[in-house]
């Protein structure tokens, strides 16, 4: 039978399931990625299960979101996460190195192998060939641990690319074209697998750039073949001897195609405040701004700051506006300094900050209040940037520079000029020693975990009621975003190993008193949040299912989930249900009591069950769990699951 490069990947490394789509399959996986946003829970968990040391070929923790030291919390954690890559056999990426996902690219990615990482942007790797999901920490620990990954099997959704990119348009005007036809769902339960003769107009990098917001369409990962293209790119990184070939057989087919002719594309921009409010840039241009930012994990290459580079030299930006240059990794930085090209940028009036995620999770750079900032980041979730009335816009490298330039949304092709051509460094800056390499097991053993005053472990939970009868503390809308459930940035990341701490931010940007009324109920049992479409849509962070559940949450009813959410949900024991009938949703308010019974029997046979709404009457829910996801949930989640588990078979 003849297969794609998602079956391949998938038939190469699964050891439970069948790959129907819709079914639950198990996974081997190869590597994982941890960022310090998400990785010190990751470390916690592992310190929990007990572990020795990791089972992966290779383990990586990157410290990359969390760099604003304004007082002891995130050097604190910082030290932790680093004695904790010690002690269980992990390479270490400490502060200022970079965007954990380019330099995993560059340092550690293998073509044909599979990866889970604590962010949800680990999808990006699949611009080399691999098979990389983002998923919540407690399963990326579990990964780590040795144990397989868990999914549904993926439609494999097939995008072939013929045609070559016009000047002015670049990677990033690919898949806004994607998010203009198919929005923040169109992706869901898919893996997007690019083929076909306009592939080979794109670098690795490039390829990067739309693998890497795949996350936005909500699809499981996305993939490219390994080329000539991925040869010359590892090649280059002085890891030839790592390249594969791998590419789709000859005959194999898609469960859905589609096609996108390169030469047609034109810039576009996405609109505030969503990744999929995407139009041409023509069609806002005129309005003012405030701020042009470049880099983050969405355009971390060279080229990408390089053609800014190239726009801006020579001229100065406008008054109005701050061009923040963010290098996504200290081997770009030194790259651009050895080419002159940081030079152009400072001398334009560019704002330098350190290699990392910064501005783009809320770390810094964030806009003047009603001010539009124009950004190459992934997202534009509201409040996201760090300003609560953020007017944020997603576009490429190209719009930014040009907008800079004049103060205002400008499409780069009325840009007076020829469309530079930028040059590749044939051999990169590269230092190996960055990532420091894990030690020896008999060393590691020797490691104590440093554990500042601000990390505290994860609580214990109880297994799932029998019955339960709660109330409706919270109805929100479609498309609500982890970002808006748990925020990041400043003021609440350096909280990410204090749960009793960081829950206190739960919902802030939607509902500043969702924190004392949970707290108010929770010992009398907790309480249920209802929703609308996508819910928990965006970044993968566990926390913003782990502090809801901390409060109280037991149970979630919504129209349907955005995965690597969905999956927390359960992990943490909170069950994730969805209207049968959709209609149900208007008529559930604020206070209502919703009652389920018998769930013990009612779960493990039936995915479909009755809640009464006291003084409305039943509606219908169902839900989506495995039966091993049952297991879990029965248990009130992954931690009592794997403890429950050793000890029987201890």
């Amino acid at each position: 039978m003849a297969l794609n490069v998602a079956q391949k990947l998938i038939k190469d490394h699964l050891v439970s399931g069948t790959m129907e789509p819709g079914e639950e399959i198990g996974l081997k996986i190869d590597q994982t990625l941890t960022q310090d946003a998400t990785g010190t829970l990751v470390m916690l968990e592992l310190e929990a299960m007990g572990i020795d040391q990791v089972k992966t070929e290779a383990s990586a923790q990157y410290v990359d979101h969390n760099l604003i030291q304004a007082d002891h919390k995130n050097p604190d954690d910082h030290l932790f996460l680093e004695s904790a890559t010690r002690r269980f056999g992990i390479h270490f990426s400490k502060p200022g190195n970079g965007v954990s996902h380019p330099v995993h690219m560059q340092r550690l990615g293998k073509p044909g192998k599979t990866m889970v990482g604590s962010d949800s942007h680990t999808c990006a790797a699949g611009s080399i060939g691999m098979l990389a999901m983002g998923a919540g920490g407690m399963e990326v620990a579990l990964a780590m641990a040795g144990q397989p990954f868990y999914v549904k099997m993926p439609k494999v959704w097939g995008i072939e690319l013929t045609g070559e990119l016009p000047d002015w348009v670049s990677a990033k005007d690919v898949i806004l074209e994607l998010l203009r036809r198919h929005g923040v769902k169109g992706g869901i339960g898919k893996i997007i697998e690019f083929h076909g003769p306009g592939v080979k107009q794109l670098g690795a990098m490039d390829r990067h750039v739309i693998a890497n917001m795949g996350a936005e369409l909500g699809a499981t990962t996305t993939v490219f073949p390994s080329d000539e293209e991925v040869k010359k790119f590892l090649e280059m990184e002085e890891r030839g001897e790592d390249w594969t070939e791998l590419k789709a057989d000859k005959g194999a087919v898609y469960d859905l195609e589609e096609s996108i002719n390169l030469s047609e594309l034109e810039p576009l921009i996405a609109k505030p405040s969503s990744p999929g409010n995407v139009v041409p840039v023509k069609e806002v241009a005129g309005e003012p701004i405030y701020q042009a930012y470049i880099g983050s994990s969405a355009n971390p290459g060279y080229r990408d700051f390089a053609i800014v580079a190239e726009i801006v030299k020579g001229k100065k930006v406008s008054n109005s506006v701050s061009l923040d240059i963010n290098p996504a990794s200290r081997q770009l930085l030194s790259d651009l300094t050895k080419s002159g090209l940081l030079f152009e940028l400072i001398q334009a009036g560019g704002r330098l900050h350190q290699a990392g995620c910064n501005g783009c999770i809320g770390m810094g750079q964030a806009p003047a209040t009603g001010r539009n900032s124009l950004r190459t980041t992934p997202r534009n979730f509201p409040g996201r940037s760090g300003t609560r009335e953020d007017s944020v816009f997603l576009c490429s490298p190209e719009t930014a520079a040009a907008s800079a330039l004049y103060g205002k949304i400008t499409d780069p092709r009325d840009l007076e000029m020829d469309y530079p051509q930028v040059s590749i460094p044939e051999k990169p800056t590269i230092n190996n020693e960055l990532l420091e390499e894990p030690l020896p097991l008999e060393e590691a053993r020797e490691i104590e975990l440093v554990k500042g005053p601000n990390i505290s472990s994860i609580p214990e939970f109880d297994a799932l009621p029998d019955e339960m009868e709660l109330p409706v503390l919270f109805k929100v809308g479609d498309d609500i975003s982890t970002d808006e459930i748990l925020a990041g940035g400043g003021k609440v990341l350096p909280f990410r190993s204090n749960l009793e701490e960081i829950s206190k931010f739960t919902f802030e940007i939607l509902d500043g008193t969702y924190y004392k009324r949970a707290l108010e109920i929770r010992e009398q049992g907790g309480h249920v949040i209802i929703g609308g479409t996508n819910y928990g849509q965006g970044s993968s962070r566990e926390h913003a299912a782990l502090a809801p559940r901390y409060l109280g949450l037991r149970f979630v009813v919504v129209k349907d989930y955005a995965r690597i959410h969905w999956q927390n949900l359960v992990n943490f024991g909170v069950l994730p249900l969805e209207f049968v009938n959709e209609e149900d949703y208007d008529i559930l308010e604020h206070g209502d009591i919703l009652s389920v019974k018998n769930l013990h029997q009612t779960l493990p046979n039936t995915n479909k069950l009755e809640i009464e709404v006291k003084g409305k009457g039943p509606i219908q829910a169902k839900h989506s769990l495995s039966p091993r996801q049952i297991e879990v949930m029965l248990h009130g989640g992954l931690i009592n699951w794997v403890r429950e588990g050793e000890a029987r078979n201890s």
